[in-house]
Parts: structure tokens; sequence; C-alpha cells
């Protein structure tokens, strides 16, 4: 089978006009094209007139064809040899081990892993401190609507992560030459999510189906001997000192539910607890589990009409069914040597609040899988790195490594006393906050955030820094889509959770650096930054862990 990548066609094609290209590019007749599949569509929008863009795997009349033809073609950048997709796992269990490997969160990285161990034979023991996704769903609600925060149910914590809660992008940058993105997406696919999934150059499926998802997902991992625990928070780790060096023993957990504690016996453990475990990681770090702070990003959400981010990405197109709700991706190198950047942009979505612990305010966007509601909104964020987590700090002076969380802290906190205490948020207009005076009145851009948003100045939510960066941005992002700087567009406070701020460093055996059986996993280790690339990650974690337990490893 052969791939041709690059083939061009106007939006609204006959259906016979890709394959007439494949014969014309390929230089073949039409009975020796026996069929093809597209492999993605993506589409152009740089030129007047947008084209959609196709890779194809193509099957020809006989083997001997297809050698004469890459031959013939050989060296050409969009004409080789269709890639082997099919995954093969490492091994398999003959039976499972008495003291079964444990996965400790089950937001993505830990579904999959727990899924490979579970297809290759091992039954992991997942402990995930929240709830299953439905009442974790409910109890989410339950701040938004009534300014109620449960702290260990939220869109945080429990049944699928973070991720459930957001435009559920399923798109990566990651370098994948074993495509284990492609096994995520089966995986996603085999479980309810849409087959378009497979096709689309940037896919999503959306919080409402990633719930039913993430639900056909445990049930079978549950099929393959897999048991999923929730409302189990892990509060200590016994680690043992041998001649080899640290190893992890076992876990102290606390039953959420009814307030009981157990010891659970655990010699492999995947950690995957998101970037808001703070108490776990305030725990591992007493323990002497190796970790550092790392760079993450700041800023605040952006909301503007879709229909103005449409027309001015997609021009004439705007509004083609084909082509959905635009999105996009800004970068301004400010001249005080910050970066500003878009973030998580949900096209056609909502700004939630996002918050794990009483008194701080955090924003998130998503969308559902229409991508239909009246606005569009992305992180507006600013690079920091650990030197910025302490004011004062001396020039090359050591970094504690949990002082990106006192940072998160501190904003979250300031955003929350900004919206009046009350889990509202801090919000201005773009004008206002250009023009350095607090907003008193929304324009023509109806805020999506609930509880709600309380218009003040956000020139105190984020350090100087920070304000001095984004207020040269938006302007400049307003010459690249025009009315990015309208002044009716809201700026909403404060997005601080981007990424995790520490890193829990792992060997190249994906075993923490100082503690043997303790494998650092998905975003909250720091190794993955999305579904698709924390479900990546959590595929080679399990692969690692399925080696070691087999003693391949």
């Amino acid at each position: 089978m052969l791939r041709l990548t690059e083939l061009k066609l106007p939006l609204d094609h006959a259906d016979d006009a890709l394959p007439d290209l494949i014969i014309k590019t390929l230089g073949i007749t039409p009975a020796e094209l026996i069929s093809h599949h597209t492999h993605k569509r993506s589409y152009d929008a740089r030129k007047r007139n947008l084209l959609l863009v196709y890779i194809v795997n193509v099957e020809l009349s006989s083997p001997a064809l297809e050698d004469k033809l890459l031959t013939q073609f050989a060296g050409h950048p969009h004409i080789s040899r269709a890639p082997d997709l099919s995954y093969h796992p490492p091994t398999h269990a003959e039976q499972a081990p008495a003291i079964r490997p444990v996965v400790i969160g089950f937001g993505p990285c830990g579904i999959f892993a727990a899924l490979l161990l579970a297809q290759m034979g091992f039954k992991p023991i997942v402990l995930e401190r929240g709830k299953k996704v439905r009442e974790r769903t409910q109890d989410t609600w339950g701040l938004w609507r009534k300014n109620v925060l449960h702290p260990e149910s939220n869109v945080q914590f429990g049944e699928g992560g973070a991720g459930t809660f957001s435009d559920g992008k399923l798109w990566s940058q990651i370098k994948d030459p074993r495509h284990l993105g492609r096994k995520v997406m089966l995986e996603f696919v085999k479980a309810g999510a849409p087959e378009e999934i497979l096709l689309v150059s940037k896919p999503h499926i959306g919080t409402f189906k990633l719930v039913k998802v993430v639900e056909h997902m445990r049930e079978q991992i549950e099929v393959m001997g897999g048991e999923i625990r929730f409302q189990q928070r892990v509060s200590d780790v016994e680690i043992e000192d041998g001649p080899n060096g640290k190893h992890i023993r076992g876990l102290s957990v606390e039953n959420l539910a009814d307030g009981s504690r157990y010891d659970l016996r655990a010699d492999h453990v995947v950690l995957a607890p998101g970037h808001s475990a703070r108490d776990t990681f305030a725990m591992l770090h007493e323990r002497g589990v190796f970790m550092e702070a790392k760079p993450f990003s700041v800023g605040f959400r952006i909301e503007h009409p879709q229909g103005l981010i449409d027309r001015a990405r997609l021009g004439q197109h705007a509004g083609h069914p084909l082509l959905g709700a635009a999105d996009y991706k800004l970068v301004h190198h400010a001249a005080n040597g910050r970066s500003v950047y878009s973030f998580c942009m949900c096209p056609g979505g909502t700004v939630v609040a996002a918050t794990s612990e009483v008194g701080r305010v955090v924003t998130n966007g998503m969308s559902q899988y229409s991508r239909n509601e009246r606005n569009a909104n992305a992180g507006i964020v600013v690079g920091i790195a650990p030197p910025d987590f302490v004011a004062g700090a001396a020039p090359g002076a050591p970094v504690h490594p949990l002082a990106g969380i006192a940072f998160q802290r501190q904003l979250e906190s300031t955003a929350y006393t900004l919206g009046g205490s009350t889990y509202e948020a801090p919000g201005q207009l773009v004008g206002d906050f250009l023009a350095a005076r607090p907003s008193t009145a929304l324009g023509s851009v109806e805020p999506s955030y609930k509880p709600g948003v309380h218009l003040t100045d956000l020139a105190s939510a984020l350090p100087d820094y920070a304000i001095t960066a984004m207020r040269e941005a938006l302007p400049v992002f307003g010459k690249k889509i025009k009315g990015f700087d309208m002044h009716d567009a809201v700026l909403t406070g404060v997005e601080t959770r981007t990424s995790s701020p520490l890193r829990i460093t792992r060997g190249d055996d994906f075993q923490s650096l100082n503690v043997k059986g303790l494998y650092p996993a998905g975003e909250g280790a720091s190794y993955a930054g999305g579904i698709l690339s924390a479900g990546v990650d959590g595929i080679e974690v399990a692969e690692a862990v399925a080696l070691s337990l087999a003693g391949k490893l």
C-alpha cells in the first residue's frame, strides 16, 4: 500500500475528484487503483480559495506495481510506502502478578496506563481520589451553578481527569515514531468516540461525548481484570532503602467516602495524578522523591464572538459545515523578553471555573463536540521560569521544587479576592485593559464563565512583567486576526494551570531517578501536555511496567 500526501482539492469538490487526482499523480489507469482510504483531511486557508488537503493510503492492483512506482518516485516528498500503524504490545502476562501494579490517577494518562496493563494481562489496581465521571459532573456543576466547591470532586479531580472538562483536543506536536497516538485514537473510537477523529487533522471529542467514552474505557479495564477504586486518596508512600537504592514498597490510602484508611502493597506504581495534586507533590517531596521546579505560563482567558474568528480565519468560507468553528494560534515575543501566546483555544466554547482549592479562582476553557456556543475563548498566557516564583530571589539561587505551586496559589487567591470572594472571576474588557482603567460595564461580548464575572481592573492579578507583555501583545494579535483587540472582548482571570509547575524527573527506564518502582507519568509529572500526549505517555509507561513485571527489563 502506498501513501500520498499534500493532495489538494477545492472545498466543494466532486466525489470522484480525489480518486481522479490519485490516478493523475501516480500516472496509473483507473483499473489499477483498487481502493483509497483518507488517513487525514485538513485545509489550507492561506489563499482566498480555500483548499482541502488530503493524506491518503492507496491500494493498487499488484505489489509489483507498488514496487515499480516506489522506484519511479524514489525521493519524492509526497509519495511513499504506507507505514504500519498497528500496535504490538511488548509482552503479555502468563498470569497476573501476585503484587499487582498500581496506577494513581484516572485521567488520560492513568486511563491508558491501566488499559494497556489490562490488555497485557497484568490486572492493575487504579486509585482515583475523585468520583465516577457522572457524580463528578454533578459536583462540578455545583460550583458553576451554586458557587459550591467540592475540593475532591471538580474540574481537576475525578474520573477522566481535567481533560474531561475541556475541548477534548486530540492532537499534539510530540514525536511519535511508533504511531502510539493512533492507538490512543482507535481506543477512543472503540469506546464510542466519533470515527471522524481518525480523519480530521485537528480532532476533538468534547465534554459530553468524553463522559461516555471514559465510562466505556473503565468498563473495558474491569472486564479484563483491572480494578478502579474511586474516592481513594494516596496519603503516603512506603519507600524501602536497599542495597540497590530506594524502592517503593507500598501506599497508604484514605477512603474519602467513609474516612477509613488502609495500606496497599505495591512494587510498581504509575504516578499519574494530574497537575493539580498539590498535596501529593508535597508528600512525595517530603519522602525524598526527586523533583524540580520547571517553567510554565500564567495569564487570562479571552473571549470573542466566534463569528469574528470565523470571518478572520476562513474569510468567504466562514460557516461552511465541513470546516466548523475556526481556531487560531498566536505568539508574540515582547520587548521585555517575555513570550505571550494563545493556549488551549476553544472554538465555540465556554470559559469554566477550574479551581480545586477553597478560596481560589482558576479559569480554563471547554467545548462540546458541536462547538456551537456563541463565543471563542483561549488562554492568553505569558511564559515564566523558576526564578520568577520567588520575588527578590538572588540570580542563580536554587528554587524550591514546590515554589511554583506557592506562586500559583498566590495568583489564584488574588483572583478570588478581585472577583468578590464568591468564586466569580475577575474580568475586564480588552479596551479597558489596554487603557489601564477598570471596567464598569460589559459591551457586546457576554462572558460565559459561571458562576459569573465581576468587572474590575486586572492589572494587579498578575506580575507587572506579565501585564506589560500582554498589553504589548494584544494589538499585535489584532493585526494578525482583525478584531482580536476589539474593545468589547472580555478577559477573565486567572489562567494558572497551563502545565505542572514541577517535574518529577525520570530516567530512560521511565522510573523516578531515585525511587525504583515509581513511574512518574502524564501532565502532573510534566511528561505530557494534553489528552493525546498524556495517553501516549500512559502507554509507554505501561509498557515499561509490564516489561519489568515480566522480568524483561
